[in-house]
């Protein structure tokens, strides 16, 4: 850990270099900031840490290879003090839970670099927790609901896929009548309307995902 007078050592994952160039510009024009190293993937980023041993981490959720959030729990396993922010575009209930169990610190949304990075860096390098109202506010709208069992989750992402419950009972090995079973409690779980609906939710709340957003998005 650095004293008073060292720089913030800090270090990047993030699977699209542009937005790794936009935040190295961000901190090093910081005088009590240092960039020392860069990663595009989870598994690299576990190396450049072991290398590094830099004060906080940024990283980001979706990367190929090995994600953010197997990242953070493989970099805390060896290092229980790493200091880590999440920077993501994905701010869904379950996506958020998923990092601050995994030990994340903080959470910001890309969309706030340029408003917010910098001080949750240092509010995080000081030891503090920074969750964002928005992030907050959706965690607490959610906090009473039911989650999706692991099976009903197999069950919503084929169906995001376009599969009719037939093609998911021979997928899943299960009846269509279990199937139906699965969907019913998905959609009173989860609030909706049909499965149009319930897969729009469990997009939004980061159940699943589909590999199409996942190439859309800056993870």
């Amino acid at each position: 850990m650095t004293t008073a007078d060292e720089p913030i050592r800090i270090l990047i994952v993030d699977d699209h270099p542009l937005l790794r160039e936009g935040i190295a510009a961000l901190i090093d024009a910081e005088a009590d900031m240092q960039l020392v190293g860069q990663a595009p993937t989870g598994r690299e980023a576990l190396a450049q840490f072991k290398r590094q041993r830099p004060d906080v981490t940024l990283m980001d959720l979706q990367m190929p290879d090995m994600g953010g959030i197997e990242a953070i729990i493989a970099i805390r396993g060896e290092f229980p003090g790493a200091r880590i922010v999440v920077l993501t575009t994905y701010s869904g209930d379950v996506h958020v839970l998923r990092a601050l169990k995994a030990g994340a610190r903080a959470y910001i949304l890309k969309g706030r670099v340029n408003v917010e990075l910098l001080e949750i860096i240092r509010a995080v390098h000081r030891g503090e927790k920074r969750i964002p109202p928005e992030i907050a506010a959706e965690l607490a709208d959610h906090a009473t609901d039911d989650d999706l069992s692991p099976r009903e989750v197999d069950v919503l992402r084929l169906i995001a896929t376009g599969n009719g419950n037939k093609e998911i009972a021979a997928r899943l090995s299960i009846t269509e009548e279990t199937v139906k079973n699965h969907v019913t409690h998905i959609l009173a779980k989860l609030g909706a309307n049909d499965r149009t609906h319930a897969v729009t939710i469990g997009i939004k709340r980061g159940f699943i995902e589909l590999e199409k957003r996942k190439e859309e998005s800056a993870g």
